[in-house]
């Protein structure tokens, strides 16, 4: 991850940390605090405590996004504190829906000049988030107008995955989010994953293959990369974190203690890995739950 990270990313970049939930990459979000990168553009549909910590560490100069909080505890303070304060440094803010976002993505990963959003119809959004427009209907049905996002190409998108190939053809199951829109749209892709398996066994079910490795800069093995958040699979979300982050960043000096600690402190996602109580993981494990197989057929 170190030489990934080293190798992808520069100051003044815009990153994306892709991942709904489910599948964040923080080992990778941590890593480009160790070498504090600065003057980010920080992209994310929902930034939550990676982005937060990123923020705090003073990595950011923007933040594009479209909700922003800790998931089922409350804000995130350190970015209310950048925004609200200027603490640690001022940032500025792009807001968008969702679907807003994610259109942007589409629209960069496709090639295109825009995508439309009924939804923006009636909304505040327009008035706020000068990139959307607005652009007269060209087609009798629907309405006169209608709002636009521009495509989204991020400098970087530093996305996860369960499992890949060495040259990065990677699969996913569960909550997809905008992983895949994101590792397409992309200039440069640093694709992080909880395992490498040998080609015969992402050919052995092709359809699950949602990132081919031509859009693939750099491959990552990263087990438990994504923790607190979890991988579908592998480990469940670690909802303790989750809160002890909301106790943890309430003061500015309180939240470089534990960067301090988590991320400064360590040299690597194995270090940071070992400082974790081994009950806690345990405590994570999920329960297996196949899929019913199917039979792909030969040739």
């Amino acid at each position: 991850m170190e030489c990934a990270i080293s190798a992808a990313v520069d100051d003044g970049q815009r990153l994306y940390l892709g991942g709904f939930t489910h599948l964040i990459p923080f080992a990778a979000g941590h890593e480009i605090i160790r070498q504090e990168y600065r003057d980010l553009d920080l992209v994310r549909a929902t930034p939550d405590l990676i982005y937060d910590q990123m923020i705090a560490a003073g990595c950011a100069s923007k933040v594009t996004f479209s909700w922003a909080g800790n998931p089922g505890v409350g804000s995130l303070r350190a970015f209310r504190r950048a925004v609200e304060d200027g603490i640690p440094n001022e940032i500025a803010i792009e807001e968008y829906s969702h679907f807003g976002l994610v259109s942007r993505l589409a629209a960069g990963a496709q090639d295109l000049p825009f995508l439309p959003l009924r939804t923006y119809i009636g909304s505040d959004y327009p008035d706020h988030t000068d990139a959307i427009r607005i652009l007269e209907n060209p087609y009798d049905d629907g309405p006169d107008e209608i709002p636009v996002v521009p495509p989204l190409n991020p400098d970087v998108a530093i996305v996860r995955a369960q499992r890949a190939d060495e040259e990065g053809s990677a699969q996913l199951w569960g909550i997809l989010g905008e992983i895949v829109e994101a590792a397409f749209a992309a200039d440069t892709v640093v694709l992080s994953v909880e395992e490498i398996v040998d080609k015969r066994v992402i050919r052995s079910d092709p359809n699950r293959t949602l990132i081919s490795g031509t859009a693939v800069d750099y491959v990552v093995e990263e087990p438990y990369g994504s923790h607190p958040s979890y991988a579908q699979g592998y480990y469940d979300r670690d909802n303790e974190a989750y809160l002890e982050w909301d106790r943890q960043s309430e003061t500015h000096e309180s939240t470089t203690e534990w960067l301090d600690e988590w991320v400064y402190g360590v040299d690597d996602r194995a270090e940071y890995l070992e400082k974790v109580a081994t009950d806690r993981f345990l405590d994570l494990q999920p329960q297996t739950s196949y899929a019913t197989p199917i039979d792909m057929g030969d040739y």
